[in-house]
């Protein structure tokens, strides 16, 4: 764990209540994925823990869902620096995941998956991902991501067609609790 002053470098809106806050600063405490950080917030008497979502050689891209006093005191700032404790957790352990894992996860419980996904990828491992979210509003990334493709749930076939621009044979989806793959 190290404590350190980071940099708001980005902070930007991604959903309705969904944001996305790129800081920088020391990172060399982040070692894996599935990591989190805590952030001091002037004012408020406890940090705020966020899992990592990305991470380079000196900046740590963390996404957090607006549900709180001190979210919503994050999601206005612009700039400024913040006291973060950094390292934070034991991460995944990949070399138990096998050739082909499975990511499985909802919500704000995404963004850890994307840097374990790209560290996955990058040992030369096949990786499918299957990701929920409460409503298509809160969707995040679906556009912009190219390490994988969202699986995703839907209420109706009407619904999924109405949301996914270019399926792939193979895709995989849960419309109304039942696994759907796309045949076309």
């Amino acid at each position: 764990m190290k404590q350190g002053l980071f940099k708001i470098k980005q902070n930007i809106k991604l959903t309705d209540n969904v944001m996305k806050m790129v800081l920088e600063g020391d990172v060399s405490d982040i070692t894996a994925s599935g990591q989190f950080i805590n952030i001091k917030l002037d004012g408020l008497y406890l940090r705020r823990p966020i899992s990592v979502c990305d991470k380079d050689d000196s900046t740590v891209t963390i996404i957090y869902k607006v549900v709180g006093k001190g979210t919503e005191v994050m999601s206005k700032m612009a700039e400024g620096t913040l006291d973060v404790l950094t390292g934070l957790g034991n991460g995944y352990d990949t070399t138990i995941s096998g050739h082909k894992p499975v990511l499985l996860g909802g919500g704000v419980g995404v963004p850890p998956l994307y840097m374990l996904a790209k560290q996955l990828i990058s040992q030369g491992k096949s990786v499918s991902v299957i990701l929920g979210f409460n409503n298509k509003n809160e969707i995040f990334y679906e556009k912009n991501n190219t390490m994988f493709r969202y699986d995703l749930s839907f209420d109706s076939l009407e619904e999924l067609e109405e949301h996914v621009t270019n399926p792939q044979v193979g895709d995989a989806y849960l419309i109304d609790g039942e696994l759907y793959v796309w045949e076309e």
